[in-house]
């Protein structure tokens, strides 16, 4: 399963919701338990007519869902959710009567194969759930300041896996920000998420297994894996040594570039852009390539600016390298050594008659 920047959504697993406070946190649990499509639910002794999207229950259940025991910060924190445009609620002030509606609901996603069964809502833990791309980008863009939850879940949106346009995705799902945002640093994301640098290493270091993250030399950043992203097939996180080798050849295809008015971070963004594409057909052959004192024929390339030919006639490996060659015709004439210059025809022959090739004599 592919999971390109072009996709508008991405899969978080009902068994792995974000830990922690944040605003986020408690919209993927209103979102895991909301119907997945029109029906009637049943809440206790009653049953309530739902719609995709949408919970229908008392303020009991609701507690229940968000994890939160006293009443009132469950209602302060649906009206946060209700001011930022992610949920829309009603309280019935005289049945008690409690009904929200996910806002961000992909529609495309919910319940087709389901429609066969009485099940109305989703079972907790159970399947996953659909996930707007850009379903904290409104947070980012209103400078609100996220919580661990809202970070996490950050970082998750923003997975990409086997994107053209990155190459170390095609190694394990990385977390990738827009078009030239492979390479991150936690300067970016502290900007992002209104933390200090010191509080985004320390959030690294808490989900290290969930989130690893590999930094490259110099100033070009960081990479950012997620272990846990439903990949449809079996990964594992690449070794530094891996992750050098690629950005490597990476760096030699954009040596040629003239970029050189931006920052290093910057510089190695667009490199890996541009240049992925000419370097992921090489990731998988990797481990199978020859080894250099087995290979004797050097592969053209673009780097190549100057070539050393040699007769092959004269080379003692005439017989396995060159025979087998067709549609060559090798110039008739041949080559004597010389201890230095002549400036005519030599005196001393020995015998040897010397020709001449396209009209010139050679002694």
């Amino acid at each position: 399963m592919k999971c390109l920047l072009k996709y508008q959504w991405v899969k978080l697993p009902r068994s792995q919701m974000p830990a922690g406070k944040g605003v986020m946190g408690a919209w993927a649990r209103l979102a895991s338990r909301a119907a997945f499509r029109n029906g009637q639910a049943h809440y206790y002794k009653y049953v309530n007519q739902v719609t995709i999207g949408s919970w229908s229950g008392g303020i009991v259940g609701l507690k229940s869902i968000l994890g939160v025991k006293k009443r009132n910060k469950t209602l302060g924190l649906m009206d946060k959710l209700a001011r930022l445009g992610y949920i829309d609620y009603e309280l019935d002030p005289k049945t008690k009567k409690l009904t929200y509606q996910i806002k961000d609901w992909v529609v495309q996603c919910s319940g087709e194969p389901c429609m066969g069964t009485e099940a109305v809502y989703a079972t907790q833990g159970y399947g996953f759930l659909c996930l707007p791309r850009n379903i904290t980008q409104r947070l980012a863009e209103a400078h609100y300041q996220f919580d661990e939850a809202d970070a996490w879940l950050d970082l998750w949106c923003h997975t990409v896996w086997q994107e053209p346009g990155n190459a170390f995705s095609h190694m394990a799902p990385a977390v990738q920000f827009g078009k030239y945002g492979a390479v991150l640093t936690l300067e970016t994301l502290g900007h992002r998420w209104g933390w200090e640098k010191t509080k985004v290493w320390r959030f690294f270091k808490k989900y290290a297994d969930a989130f690893p993250l590999q930094k490259l030399p110099g100033s070009f950043g960081c990479l950012i894996f997620n272990t846990g992203y439903p990949a449809g097939t079996s990964f594992t996180v690449p070794e530094p040594a891996q992750v050098k080798r690629i950005l490597g050849e990476i760096r030699i295809w954009g040596g040629n570039t003239h970029n050189k008015g931006s920052s290093d971070h910057e510089r190695v963004n667009c490199w890996i852009t541009w240049y992925s594409r000419k370097v992921i057909p090489h990731i998988p052959q990797a481990q199978a390539a020859p080894a250099a004192e087995s290979c004797r024929v050097a592969v053209s390339g673009r780097f190549i600016t100057r070539a050393y030919f040699s007769l092959c006639r004269y080379c003692k490996s005439f017989k396995e390298d060159c025979q087998s060659i067709e549609g060559i015709s090798p110039a008739k004439f041949e080559l004597l050594p010389r201890a230095g210059p002549r400036t005519g025809p030599p005196t001393d022959t020995g015998g040897i008659e010397y020709g001449t090739y396209e009209g010139i004599p050679l002694w």
